[in-house]
């Protein structure tokens, strides 16, 4: 017996998912004490943001 894929459709897109968990992720950061912890979140953030602007320029037709 082969195992199935679970697929998903997604409602909304990259860039809206990751944007969407960035705002959350500075939420929550903005909820924590100065420390490493909060420093991780904000990084992730970051992160977020820049690969939601990579695959905009990626899939933009010029």
């Amino acid at each position: 017996m082969t195992k199935r894929r679970r697929r998903v459709r997604q409602i909304q897109s990259l860039e809206e998912r990751l944007a969407q968990q960035a705002n959350d992720l500075r939420e929550e950061a903005n909820a924590l004490p100065l420390g490493p912890k909060r420093d991780a979140l904000l990084r992730r953030a970051r992160q977020d943001e820049m690969a939601a602007e990579m695959t905009e320029w990626l899939t933009s037709p010029a």
